[in-house]
């Protein structure tokens, strides 16, 4: 009786272990696909995973978010905005969080708070450091702006990805939406 169920669960942890190991990466453990960005202005997209592969394209844009859906040992398979697929060195990508502006609108409105006060503008293909995001809405920064921006007008985060929430945000959501605006002056 005791093999059985030392058989039954290691079969279950076997399982478990299949089935999720595919989500994450096999050299880093990190999730697959996730996003990164690029750390200079000057990095090349191969056509495989070493230097001997030709070159697809150069990246000159420092901050430009891509989305790594494979590993292979140092080499990082990427897609970009446009639909590009290719690999990286690893030591060209960091994990800090950038998104491109993605909408066609003229200009995308950045809020003090989600659905607040119309704090500015941005145009399409701008690259913004995203600092919180919520279900629906990223806190970004844009040269001297930090503000709310849609997620859905964001390439660079995925639909339902929550990132950098503080534990205290649903006070913070509390005073949004009682519109306790001088408080939340006090609370930073």
């Amino acid at each position: 009786m005791q093999f059985k169920l030392i058989l039954y669960l290691l079969f279950i942890t076997f399982s478990y272990t299949q089935i999720n190991a595919k989500d994450v990466g096999s050299n880093t453990g990190l999730k697959v696909p996730r996003f990164v960005t690029l750390k200079s202005d000057d990095v090349n997209l191969r056509v495989g995973s070493s230097t001997n592969y030709p070159l697809i394209l150069k990246y000159t844009t420092k901050n430009l978010p891509l989305q790594v859906t494979e590993e292979y040992q140092y080499w990082r398979k990427i897609i970009d905005i446009n639909g590009n697929v290719g690999w990286i060195h690893k030591n060209l990508l960091k994990g800090e969080r950038h998104a491109i502006i993605k909408e066609s609108e003229f200009l995308i409105k950045i809020y003090s708070k989600p659905n607040g006060k119309l704090i500015g503008e941005i145009g399409q293909f701008n690259i913004v450091k995203i600092n919180i995001c919520l279900p629906y809405w990223c806190k970004i920064n844009y040269k001297n702006i930090n503000g709310w921006i849609v997620k859905k007008k964001l390439w660079g985060v995925f639909e339902n990805e929550k990132i950098n929430i503080p534990f205290y945000q649903p006070v913070i959501n509390q005073i949004w939406r009682l519109n306790l605006s001088n408080f939340l002056i006090f609370l930073k």
